[in-house]
């Protein structure tokens, strides 16, 4: 399904409004298309990374004592802001609830509900910080706008790869167990290998060249082991963004260019059942096939 079908699809379940002023609103606050609709999306990016950057300063205690007015009034600017946008999106659908019990509609809700319960219930004031979970829009503006394509070739590519990736995470598997036994069996308790699951997490953190360092070879043999390990680590690395960028290579050559063209930017490629072009949001003119 290319981009603008799956916006279609997406309006039709939701009940796009068929006209008056809710068609307008829908038009603005879930048609990213339009150029209405993409500077919305783009005051909403940035109130989003505004609040998000308030609930992080929020919480270091040497700025919180200092700004916690400032903290609160911009805080409360920003739910009520989010409040009237939630309200609008279920105002202008015709089914409403189909929208407030999906993902995105719950995600947009947890963004503003914390901020009443600790008003109404003082007790509930640690579950402010899941104002955080704001940041997750983001990708449903972006979901909306022309990097839906990119998310449709990622998805894909990674559904086609899954067997490859789940037979390398199985070798994965099998060479930490095998290896981290085999340290268990060279080094023992006595250097901090206590247990075969403390040498499996060893080998783990080893393998994927992160090291703690909270546990560490002491003796040669467990030395060139964990040589090895490192070196096969740098390249299990490599395998599986191979096979997924094999699969992305794979989605892009099976893409069918068009000479649709924009009349107002002159943008080319556009898909045959776009409304609006991806680049500056003017309306399409009607896309007219060849018979067949």
């Amino acid at each position: 399904m290319s981009p603008a079908a799956a916006v279609h699809s997406a309006a039709d379940s939701l009940g796009k409004p068929l006209a008056g002023w809710r068609l307008r609103l829908y038009s603005v606050v879930f048609e990213s298309e339009t150029r209405a609709g993409r500077l919305f999306d783009q005051c909403l990016i940035f109130a989003i990374l505004a609040s998000v950057a308030v609930v992080m300063a929020d919480s270091v205690h040497s700025l919180n004592v200092r700004h916690q007015d400032l903290f609160a009034t911009l805080e409360w600017g920003f739910t009520l802001l989010f409040t009237a946008e939630y309200l609008a999106r279920l105002t202008c659908l015709r089914r409403p609830w189909r929208y407030a019990l999906s993902f995105f509609g719950l995600v947009d809700l947890l963004a503003i509900l914390p901020t009443y319960l600790a008003l109404l219930v003082p007790e509930a004031h640690l579950l402010i910080d899941v104002r955080i979970l704001r940041l997750l829009r983001m990708f449903r503006v972006l979901k909306l706008t022309a990097y839906l394509g990119e998310y449709q070739m990622l998805g894909s590519a990674l559904l086609a790869s899954r067997r490859k990736i789940l037979v390398f995470l199985s070798v994965v598997l099998m060479i930490v167990l095998v290896m981290g036994t085999l340290m268990y069996v060279v080094e023992g308790p006595a250097n901090g290998f206590t247990s075969i699951p403390t040498a499996v997490y060893w080998a783990i953190t080893t393998m994927t060249t992160v090291g703690f360092g909270d546990i560490t070879p002491k003796t040669d043999v467990g030395r060139l082991i964990s040589s090895a390990m490192m070196l096969l680590g740098w390249g299990t690395l490599a395998v599986p963004t191979g096979i997924v960028t094999s699969e992305i290579t794979a989605q892009r050559l099976q893409v069918t260019p068009t000479s649709r063209t924009c009349p107002d930017c002159l943008t080319e490629g556009l898909a045959p059942e776009a409304a609006y072009c991806q680049a500056c949001g003017a309306r399409l003119p009607e896309c007219r096939r060849d018979p067949a």
